[in-house]
């Protein structure tokens, strides 16, 4: 799995979200509350979903502890923020440098991939993890047990120095 690597401008985000751990991993329950409300973002962009997650700087990657806290997001990008409709909030997403993994297969599969991301890929590349939030993007008919499922991994990353 290698990655492309992009740079994006800051992106409007506004959608809902959940202070969770993979011990507890509300996910599921984030997503079930904004899907059947997405359509209710009248200046939301095309059908493209953010599943943001929005670390505390002591968050480890490298000292692993699957009981740290961390904000979820499940979000779509929007033109302005003029009407919010309640219960949602905004986020600016800060531009900056990418590695976008594409990955397709269940969720479930999640620890695989990001044990690769984390575990061997990053360590032996020129880059370094960024303070930035990390996102997936998916499109409207992503389901999370497919098999057939499709997204890209965003990791923020910046030149090692």
């Amino acid at each position: 799995m290698r990655p492309i690597i992009k740079t994006i401008s800051e992106k409007k985000l506004a959608g809902m979200r959940l202070s969770m751990n993979l011990v507890n991993n509300r996910t599921p329950e984030l997503w079930r509350s904004f899907m059947p409300r997405r359509h209710e973002l009248d200046n939301k962009m095309p059908d493209v979903f953010y599943s943001m997650q929005v670390f505390d700087t002591s968050y480890s990657f490298i000292r692993f502890d699957p009981e740290a806290m961390f904000e979820k997001w499940a979000a779509v990008e929007v033109s302005n923020f003029d009407q919010m409709p309640e219960g949602m909030e905004s986020f600016i997403l800060p531009g900056g440098l990418y590695a976008v993994f594409h990955h397709k297969g269940p969720a479930s599969d999640g620890p695989k991939v990001f044990g690769y991301i984390f575990g061997s890929w990053l360590p032996a590349s020129p880059y370094e993890l960024d303070s930035r939030p990390h996102f997936e993007t998916l499109g409207e008919t992503y389901r999370a047990d497919s098999p057939d499922a499709e997204e890209d991994i965003w990791i923020p990353i910046r030149i090692k120095e």
